[in-house]
């Protein structure tokens, strides 16, 4: 009876090694506990697909291996062996070129992103066989995509026997094998499964790209963001800013100035697609722009989310400011929120992220906040 919850996938990459396919299954199967694969993928060349059509399955030594260890001999076919294709869907015979590298690279990263989409699925993915680069890029693209119960393992077989081309596993009943006049007993064959960890990104970063150098670009942008920018949350009601640990109390017009600067950039940022704000200050408003009755009507919009829609306090905001608010109220507030922000923090890099910048910029002068937007929440 089968115990584990999962759907268990194997995940091959292979050059011109098909006994690293039977090697790995052979080490999983007597793992503990083992691991009974419900699905086997193997990622090649079209030169590496049909030398594992031909030493595999036309030979018979698959059908032998299943039989042995009780597998499903239809595990492994013509149509589970995976070869790598250019854009245009040609398969690639190798990888000679840098292009016919990235192919490969996206070729990997799309098909584990595929595969980690299920749910039910558990992943064991296996570094050994292919050539280098494809198990570098088999295990980047699970750090990317895989989850916590995903594996990823590397193969070790007894050096006599690795360089044998005639052993493919560890029979039940033992066999001589010869190789350069040197009789070798699989007896003496050990094959060690060696499970790797991985740094898992999934979740944990943001990714759209498509192919696997964007991926990672993206990945490395988010990294950087997550440790240099904490999340900034407006708690309107209660009157707080928090900054990553750090919970600071604004005076009502404080919060409210500060969340319609920190809005500007969630909506009125002229560049929706871009996930990344970097040096970008195009959605700072100019100061001249702020000390209009539009602004005070935008204004007293939140204080009545502060307050209440029908609150004096509302009404008198708008009484006071009904023609503007004074410039030189706007300049005042800013360095005073600015102030609490830099003491709160106690940290003069970090808090250049969060304070109101002064920008001067085609003889205006602008306000804004340099924080990413996808690190604003407002409550």
């Amino acid at each position: 009876m089968k115990e584990s919850k999962f759907k268990e996938v194997l995940i091959f990459v292979a050059g011109t090694t098909p006994q690293i396919i039977t090697e790995t299954m052979y080490a999983l199967i007597h793992k503990h506990p083992p691991v009974r694969p419900d699905e086997a993928y193997v990622i090649t060349s079209a030169f590496g697909k049909k030398l594992i059509v031909k030493h595999l399955l036309e030979s018979g030594i698959f059908s032998e291996f299943c039989k042995e260890f009780k597998i499903r001999e239809s595990l492994l076919n013509q149509d589970s062996i995976i070869v790598i294709t250019d854009r245009k869907g040609n398969e690639l015979d190798d990888i000679r070129n840098g292009q016919e590298n990235e192919y490969l690279g996206d070729f990997i990263t799309e098909f584990i992103k595929g595969k980690a989409s299920d749910q039910s699925a558990r992943l064991h993915c296996s570094l050994a066989g292919g050539r280098k680069t494809m198990s570098f890029y088999l295990g980047s693209a699970l750090q990317l995509f895989g989850r916590s119960w995903d594996k990823l393992y590397h193969v070790l077989v007894t050096p006599e026997f690795e360089s044998n081309p005639d052993f493919y596993y560890k029979p039940n009943k033992n066999k001589t094998l010869e190789k350069d006049g040197r009789r070798m007993n699989t007896k003496d064959a050990e094959i060690f499964l060696a499970e790797l960890p991985f740094i898992r990104l999934r979740e944990k970063i943001h990714l759209d790209g498509m192919g696997f150098k964007e991926l990672v670009s993206e990945g490395q942008k988010e990294i950087d963001t997550a440790l240099t920018q904490p999340f900034v949350r407006v708690l309107l009601r209660d009157g707080l800013v928090s900054i990553g640990n750090n919970n600071i109390e604004f005076k009502p017009f404080h919060i409210v100035f500060y969340m319609y600067l920190l809005k500007q950039k969630l909506e009125r940022c002229p560049y929706p697609d871009r996930v990344y704000c970097l040096e970008c200050s195009d959605c700072f408003v100019q100061i001249n722009d702020l000390a209009t009755p539009a602004m005070t009507e935008a204004l007293a919009r939140d204080y009545g989310l502060l307050y209440g829609a029908h609150s004096g306090h509302v009404e008198n905001f708008r009484r006071q400011w009904k023609e503007g608010i004074d410039l030189a109220k706007l300049r005042s507030d800013r360095s005073k929120i600015n102030r609490d922000i830099i003491e709160n923090l106690q940290d003069d890099t970090l808090a250049t992220y969060y304070t109101i910048t002064s920008l001067r910029k085609y003889g205006a002068t602008r306000f804004g906040i340099k924080v990413e937007k996808g690190k604003i929440r407002i409550a």
